[in-house]
């Protein structure tokens, strides 16, 4: 809520210690920052969740602000790795207010800026 509310953080990648199976910051994004810099963030061989911030201007003028959770597991991590997120998905998303969309990727281009701004229209 402090995200959608304070706008401290653009955006907050998550990881889980697969050892304690814990799932635990990952890095913060600052205000300033942008989408890009999340998707730069993501590593490309394992898996992570991220929320992100997304403003947006509506047809009508509007200045809007939607919160979505992405589950990024990319093809090149491991299997072990991909059940370990997708068992875990659900209790993260539970714990998490305020979301509005949730989005699954395995490549960027199921999660590209385009693919983000089409469903917050």
């Amino acid at each position: 809520m402090d995200m959608k509310w304070k706008k401290e953080h653009r955006y907050i990648v998550f990881k889980i210690d697969e050892g304690s199976r814990l799932v635990t910051v990952d890095k913060l994004g600052g205000p300033t920052e942008g989408y890009d810099d999340l998707t730069a963030s993501l590593p490309t061989d394992d898996c992570r969740y991220a929320v992100f911030d997304f403003d947006f201007v509506t047809v009508d003028n509007c200045r809007k602000s939607k919160i979505f959770f992405i589950a990024w597991s990319p093809t090149a991590s491991r299997i072990r790795a991909k059940i370990l997120y997708a068992t875990s998905k659900d209790g993260l998303r539970r714990a998490l207010d305020g979301i509005s969309y949730e989005l699954q990727a395995t490549d960027p281009t199921e999660m590209g800026f385009d693919v983000i701004r089409d469903i917050a229209k």
